[in-house]
């Protein structure tokens, strides 16, 4: 389990890697095209997608509650997503450096996830991030699972 300071900051990095996916695409969408139409349609609907499909799947109150694979490819999907589009309009080397920086953000999270599940399965102390119900960016934490 990573000590609470980090775990604290990485959820808060977490969010605002959230954030600026559906920047990153906002962003995209209004410059791919000149037709103002279209980068308006693609400016908001690329974000708003995007937006649905995390609420949906893979955000802390999500409608659909997900296997952790298929939380996990989602973010995947919508963090690649922002990466690409970032790398379209910025360069490839920030979007492959907003990539990494996700990736190691939620391997850091999924694995103090799951320590905080086998800690409380195992009669782990009370309280702090590891306490039944809590929740971070990816759902509440259960004891048996995600």
């Amino acid at each position: 389990m990573v000590p609470r300071a980090l775990h604290i900051v990485n959820e808060g990095l977490a969010f605002l890697a959230e954030l600026a996916a559906l920047g990153f695409l906002a962003w995209w969408g209004w410059t791919a095209v000149d037709e103002i139409a279209v980068r308006i349609l693609l400016g908001l609907g690329a974000p708003v997608a995007a937006a649905v499909l995390w609420g949906r799947y893979a955000a802390p109150r999500a409608v659909v509650r997900l296997p952790l694979p298929g939380i996990l490819a989602v973010k995947a999907l919508v963090f690649g997503a922002g990466a690409v589009a970032l790398g379209a309009v910025a360069g490839a080397g920030w979007g492959i450096g907003f990539g990494a920086a996700v990736l190691l953000n939620t391997a850091i999270a999924t694995v103090d996830r799951n320590a905080m599940m086998h800690r409380q399965q195992d009669g782990g102390e009370p309280g702090g991030p590891g306490e039944p119900g809590a929740q971070t960016s990816s759902g509440p934490v259960k004891p048996g699972g995600l």
